[in-house]
């Protein structure tokens, strides 16, 4: 059975840095995509960025384009998500998911493995 713990989330003022960490058990990281979402009280879960091992392909939402940079460690079956120059509106759980080979269009429902999410305040 697959599983994916997420850390790293915690409070930093705007402007501040965060690594968030996805370590992933019971499947290799070579086969699947490992996508961040965010869901901030009262918004719809958003995809934030995603990474496929599988064709090395990489992605970003918007909202965090030059400012994020998400990286896989294959080895470590772990995926990270720096967290630069971050925002207000940054604030939000994050969770990490796994789909198999492709990041697709970053839809939550095609993502099979999800990690209970931690929380990302960042401060005025």
């Amino acid at each position: 059975e697959g599983q994916l713990v997420e850390s790293g989330g915690g409070q930093v003022q705007a402007g501040g840095s965060l690594r968030l960490s996805c370590a992933a058990s019971g499947f290799s990281l070579d086969s699947y995509a490992i996508a961040w979402f965010r869901q901030a009280p009262g918004k719809d879960r958003e995809g934030v960025s995603c990474i496929s091992s599988h064709d090395g392909t990489s992605y970003y939402s918007d909202s965090v384009k030059g400012r994020f940079t998400i990286s896989s460690d294959n080895a470590e079956n772990t995926v990270y998500l720096q967290m630069n120059s971050l925002k207000p509106e940054d604030t939000a759980v994050y969770s990490c998911a796994a789909a198999l080979w492709y990041c697709g269009n970053m839809v939550p429902s095609d993502y099979g493995y999800w990690g209970r999410g931690t929380l990302v305040t960042v401060l005025p």
